[in-house]
C-alpha cells in the first residue's frame, strides 16, 4: 500500500491499525526500573493444547481485536506453538490462566516477544508489567543480541508506553489493514467497543 499525506479510505468490513515495531539490543542494566523480580511469575506450558491456547488468546486479546492466531488452521498453529524454539507461558490467577506470554527464538541470535497480555480481571493491577519483567529475564538469559516486539493502535493504550519505559526503541512503523474479526466470526460483534464496527 502506498500512503500519501492525508486520509486513506478503509473499506467497510476492514480494520486498520498503525503498527510500531520496537527493539532492544542489550540486556537492560541492573539499575533499570524493570530489573526487579516480578511479583507474579508465569509458568511454561510445553506443547500447549490448541483449544487451550486459543481460549487464552481470546481471553487476553479479544477486547483488542487480536485475531492472527485465530485465523490459522490447526496444523499451522501447532507448527508455531509446538516448535521447541517457541516458548509459551501462562500467568495464572484464581486457578485459571489469565495472562499470555509467547517468546519466539526461531531466528538465531534474536527473540521476538510475539505476544504479551493479560485478561480484563488482571488489567491495571501491574500484571502486565510483571509479565514483561519475566519476558525480559527469560529472553536475555539466552544467547541473543536482539529482542523485539510490535504493538499497534488497537492494543491497550498502556502497551506502547510500557515497552518504551522498559527500554525498547522504535525502529519501524507500518499500517495494517485486515478483515474485521467481528465480521468474520473470530470475535463477537460486541468486542472492542472502542473500535467502531463498519460492516
Amino acid at each position: 500500500m502506498r500512503l500519501t499525506n492525508g486520509y486513506s479510505e478503509v473499506p467497510a468490513g476492514k480494520i486498520a491499525a498503525v503498527v510500531t515495531s520496537l527493539a532492544m539490543t542489550a540486556k537492560p542494566p541492573p539499575a533499570h526500573a524493570f530489573s526487579a523480580p516480578p511479583a507474579a511469575r508465569p509458568r511454561r506450558v510445553e506443547r500447549p493444547d490448541l483449544a487451550w491456547y486459543r481460549a487464552l488468546f481470546r481471553r487476553v486479546g479479544e477486547d483488542w481485536l487480536w485475531f492472527s492466531r485465530l485465523r490459522l488452521a490447526d496444523a499451522e498453529l501447532a507448527a508455531i506453538i509446538h516448535d521447541p524454539r517457541v516458548e509459551v507461558y501462562a500467568l495464572d490467577a484464581a486457578g485459571q490462566a489469565e495472562g499470555l506470554l509467547e517468546l519466539d527464538f526461531r531466528v538465531p541470535g534474536e527473540c521476538e516477544l510475539a505476544f504479551l497480555g493479560v485478561s480484563a480481571p488482571l488489567a491495571g493491577r501491574g500484571a502486565g508489567k510483571d509479565l514483561l519483567r519475566a519476558a525480559l529475564a527469560i529472553a536475555w538469559s539466552r544467547p541473543i543480541a536482539r529482542l523485539w516486539v510490535h504493538t499497534c493502535t488497537l492494543d491497550h493504550p498502556a502497551a506502547l508506553p510500557l515497552y518504551l519505559r522498559a527500554g525498547f526503541v522504535p525502529f519501524r512503523r507500518q499500517v495494517e489493514v485486515a478483515d474485521d474479526p467481528r465480521l468474520t466470526g473470530e470475535a463477537p460483534r460486541t468486542a472492542a467497543a472502542h473500535v467502531p464496527l463498519l460492516g
